[in-house]
């Protein structure tokens, strides 16, 4: 498993700057105004960095931004790297900066000298997150050599990286399961990966097929029925709060979408080791919870199948009894993931009578021909709820588009043979699967529904993450149990 970077923090003496080798990073406000340990490395470099900040080259970098000063003269470091921040820099800046300085990090570290930046928090996550290569199966497999991260300031008792350790560990966990090959992450390796949780206080379930089967489970289990590997459902919980009802969080775990009867084209398919991404991302949630020791009930409930095509796999026109006791007729087998979460909503309402529900899923292809890369889908049937989540998303910097729902478009699943279809026409796709997602959502039950196909997998690095799984949905989720928490 990746392991982010070591962060400490330390502090500042301006004579061993000299000696620090690997990277040294400062902090130069944007009107050039040296600190004292910028100073320092003006003085040692014979005028250098001035001279840099002095010149064109820095005026046209834009907050967040950095140069490199190769080789400076009278240091010992490999490159000063200069960081455009002024010191009240936003949450969203201090991250871009901290980023900017973690996707240059190598293997013998870096000095990180943040000058008088008060989020030097902030900076510090956003120098995590970057500094993510998932490796496993490349040469002799994960770095064993982990960079460390040295932040030296005048007052180190003030910085608390305990967060953003947290933080980093569950957005990491959730990149890994992501970025994993389906080969290695089947549903039994996935379901023993949730259960190893157990060591930081979570309590773990893993419910196996025999359990599904007595618990009604027919709609999740068609999915994984043309699979050698069995399917299953992992309930999470962490209860660090008081009595109250805990927020429910709902994935989906499909380590593998052939698409299965209704099989998807060849190009591309590989990607298809992503559709676990909601289950992921629930999975980091967790994690990142019990590592902060959050003062909050939450519990995560994912399932996990594999939609594989064989002589027992679901057929286009078979009907299933949900959970719920509804029927479903089957239109595409390609529409897996509707079917994995009716069953675990209903689930999840029917045992533990959440305060509110999330579930999340890279549901469907169609949330991508809205919305790009930049957005997730947010659907939901309580408006101060949702809007609790957009804000958190959007103080997290995690791009969220709230989408329309209707009972015109529950039209679209009407079926002549069971009470719905698991699909309606091309017309409005992301939104007729939230309305079938809905009809497995009790009234009085605050909920959201999250496509995140477009976000959990990207093809070009963004702010805080390189190309690949970028672990959207971590922080947003964790900032939502926070203040949820403040409200109760």
């Amino acid at each position: 498993m990746t392991q982010p970077a070591k962060l400490t923090v330390v502090a500042l003496d301006l004579d061993a700057i000299a000696a620090a080798t690997g990277r040294v990073a400062v902090v130069v406000s944007p009107e050039g105004t040296l600190g004292q340990a910028a100073r320092r490395i003006n003085r040692l470099s014979k005028g250098a960095l001035a001279r840099f900040v002095e010149s064109d080259a820095f005026e046209e970098m834009a907050e967040g931004e950095a140069k490199d000063l190769a080789y400076p003269a009278g240091m010992e470091a490999e490159a000063v790297q200069v960081v455009k921040l002024s010191n009240q820099a936003s949450v969203e800046l201090a991250r871009k900066a901290g980023a900017t300085i973690g996707g240059a990090v190598t293997k013998a570290g870096v000095l990180v000298l943040p000058g008088s930046v008060k989020r030097v928090e902030e900076l510090a996550l956003g120098v995590a997150l970057k500094h993510y290569k998932f490796s496993d199966h490349m040469g002799d497999g994960p770095a064993k050599d982990i960079p460390e991260v040295t932040i030296a300031v005048t007052k180190p008792e003030s910085v608390d990286l305990s967060t953003v350790e947290a933080l980093s560990d569950g957005v990491f966990f959730t990149r890994d399961l992501v970025m994993e090959p389906s080969n290695i992450l089947n549903t039994t390796e996935f379901a023993n990966r949730l259960k190893a949780l157990e060591t930081l206080g979570l309590e773990v379930e893993v419910l196996e097929e025999a359990d599904l089967e007595a618990l009604g489970m027919r709609t999740l289990l068609a999915v994984g029925q043309g699979s050698t590997s069995p399917s299953k459902v992992v309930v999470m919980q962490w209860k660090g709060g008081k009595d109250e009802a805990p927020l429910a969080l709902v994935g989906k775990g499909v380590v593998f979408d052939t698409g299965g009867i209704s099989i998807k084209p060849a190009g591309g398919m590989e990607d298809m080791t992503m559709d676990m991404g909601g289950a992921g991302v629930v999975a980091g949630v967790m994690k990142s919870l019990a590592l902060r020791k959050a003062a909050a009930n939450v519990v995560g409930i994912v399932g996990i199948v594999e939609n594989m095509p064989d002589g027992n796999a679901t057929r286009p026109g078979d009907v299933v009894r949900s959970m719920k006791g509804d029927t479903v007729e089957i239109i595409n087998t390609d529409a897996e993931g509707r079917l994995v979460l009716a069953d675990v909503l209903w689930y999840a309402q029917d045992r533990f009578a959440p305060r509110a529900m999330v579930n999340l899923a890279t549901l469907t292809g169609a949330i991508i021909i809205g919305l790009g890369h930049e957005n997730a889908g947010v659907f939901s049937n309580d408006d101060p709820f949702c809007n609790a989540f957009l804000k958190a998303a959007s103080a997290e910097g995690e791009g969220a588009w709230r989408m329309p729902m209707g009972a015109n478009y529950d039209k679209m699943l009407k079926s002549d043979v069971a009470d719905m279809k698991n699909v309606g026409d091309r017309a409005a796709g992301s939104i007729t699967a939230a309305q079938f997602l809905k009809r497995f959502v009790k009234d009085e039950t605050p909920w959201i529904h999250l496509d995140i196909a477009g976000v959990a997998l990207v093809k070009s690095p963004t702010t805080l993450a390189p190309k690949g799984a970028t672990g959207w949905g971590v922080l947003a989720l964790n900032r939502l149990v926070d203040d949820m928490n403040k409200e109760a």
